[in-house]
């Protein structure tokens, strides 16, 4: 089963990356009217957030740059920010390495529980790295979806 789930991760990342890799540095920093953020945003939020549901709630090294927070973390928005963020190319490098390292922790880390529960935004409460994980699967989906709305919003101004 954990071979599956991590079979899974790799369509869904290879979803993300197959977007980031079709999208323009310039097209990635449109902020359509009607939205927060903009393609960099999502693509950072969903490297970030994954780096912390499946490293960081463990208590584990989170190996994203610590300006990943600061550009990235819910609740930020780019028309916030006061220096460049990170390229696609960064964004890309990191949701790959992040992809492998991921392959490397998982096996026999499901079971394994949070230093401390974990409730998300909506409620949702976690206590082990394998709920973290699987969730860390809608919520890229959820940002992809977003990102897709994103270039069609700005296609359209």
């Amino acid at each position: 089963m954990e071979n599956m789930i991590l079979k899974h991760m790799d369509v869904v990342r290879g979803i993300t990356i197959s977007i980031l890799e079709k999208t323009t540095e310039e097209a990635a920093d449109i902020t359509p009217k009607g939205f927060n953020n903009n393609i960099r945003w999502n693509l950072g939020h969903i490297a970030f957030i994954q780096e912390k549901l499946v490293f960081g709630l463990a208590g584990e090294p989170m190996q994203t740059a610590e300006s990943y927070e600061s550009f990235f973390g819910a609740g930020t928005k780019p028309a916030d920010w006061t220096e460049a963020a990170p390229s696609l190319e960064e964004i890309a490098k990191v949701l790959k390495d992040q992809a492998h390292r991921i392959k490397e922790f998982m096996p026999q880390q499901f079971d394994k529980q949070l230093i401390t529960p974990f409730t998300n935004k909506a409620g949702i409460n976690f206590t082990t790295v394998g709920e973290t994980f699987l969730f860390s699967f809608y919520h890229e989906a959820m940002h992809v979806e977003t990102i897709k709305q994103i270039g069609k919003a700005a296609a359209a101004q």
